[in-house]
């Protein structure tokens, strides 16, 4: 299994397209793969990150930082390639 921490910074958080993007990445990867957003330190409880719907219910915004967990065969690839949506500007 492999990890990553990012702050995320689209403007628009993960929402709509970001989190639509992130999904279907997440679900194309075959990995299992789940998100929380970090809050005071905190992690809230982790979201089937192939899941636009569940990826959108927790209101991540500009600047707030995520923990995404990656299991499967292709988790070097696709942590790279989730991490690159969140932490880009242009969405």
């Amino acid at each position: 299994m492999r990890e990553f921490c990012s702050k995320v910074k689209s403007s628009v958080g993960l929402h709509a397209r970001p989190a639509a993007r992130f999904a279907s990445i997440a679900k194309g990867s075959g990995d299992v793969v789940r998100l929380a957003k970090l809050v005071n330190g905190q992690a809230t409880p982790f979201v089937d990150g192939a899941s636009v719907l569940r990826v959108m219910t927790l209101g991540v915004k500009c600047g707030d930082e995520i923990i995404v967990t990656v299991e499967g065969q292709n988790e070097v690839e696709t942590c790279k390639m989730l991490e690159e949506i969140v932490e880009s500007k242009e969405h």
